[in-house]
């Protein structure tokens, strides 16, 4: 440990938990969204069959969940 982390440990212990507590856990609902955003591909494409139907698929498959929550909280009327 260098002595700077040194007199930072004994003056400010809260600083350490963050500086040694990692976040792997974030990866996890990337790996989510983006199994949606292949799975959401498979289901828009596969009925396009024009260069227009393509480019708009790809635009909701990327951006599903935004219009899914759009969708329901315009149903719920919130």
């Amino acid at each position: 440990m260098k002595n700077d982390e040194k007199s930072e440990e004994k003056c400010c212990p809260e600083k350490m938990i963050f500086k040694r507590h990692h976040h792997h856990h974030r990866d996890s609902g990337n790996v989510i969204y983006g199994l949606g955003v292949v799975g959401a591909l498979f289901y828009f494409l596969q009925s396009a069959k024009t260069f227009g139907t393509v480019v708009i698929g790809i635009g909701k498959a990327i951006f599903w969940p935004a219009i899914l929550i759009f969708k329901l909280l315009t149903y719920l009327k919130v």
